[in-house]
């Protein structure tokens, strides 16, 4: 049986790579998702050219380990048809524009066949509230899976 596809969205790579929280519910989903990474091999895993943007940015050392962390991780391009559909979502008030970036994650978890979307960013991506009120997001989140505290949990069993 063929593994599921997931595309690993930026804040699981940062969550996986920042230095240890001092806040408790940072720390506890830091190591959520260390746990999720030791057995990420059950899934194929996916980035997109947007993610490695991302992940670029900021203080260099950090940079690099998140870099480091997405080696072996394969590559899906971005292009004009999932920044166009990121374009829909924002015009659909799914996703705010100031947010454009998640609406592309959204946009290539979706047009790339993904099984799951893999996130922490539950202000743009895994938002209940959007996920309830906007059609365009309900399709999407018909097609992908948002993971989420509760979903780290279970499956790092």
């Amino acid at each position: 049986m063929a593994k599921k596809r997931v595309y690993v969205e930026t804040s699981v790579i940062s969550y996986l790579t920042a230095r240890p929280a001092r806040v408790l519910s940072t720390l506890v989903k830091q190591q959520q998702t260390a746990d999720w990474w030791e057995i990420r091999h059950r899934w194929e895993l996916f980035i997109s050219t947007t993610v490695m943007q991302e992940i670029q940015r900021g203080d260099p050392e950090a940079a690099l380990k998140r870099i480091d962390a997405v080696e072996d991780l394969l590559m899906l391009p971005v292009t004009d048809k999932e920044r166009e559909m990121g374009r829909r979502l924002v015009e659909a008030g799914a996703v705010p524009l100031k947010a454009m970036e998640d609406a592309v994650h959204i946009a290539t978890a979706a047009l790339s066949g993904m099984d799951y979307l893999v996130t922490w960013n539950q202000t743009h991506i895994f938002n209940l509230d959007t996920i309830e009120t906007h059609d365009a997001t309900a399709v999407i989140y018909r097609m992908i899976f948002a993971v989420d505290t509760r979903c780290f949990a279970s499956h790092s069993a």
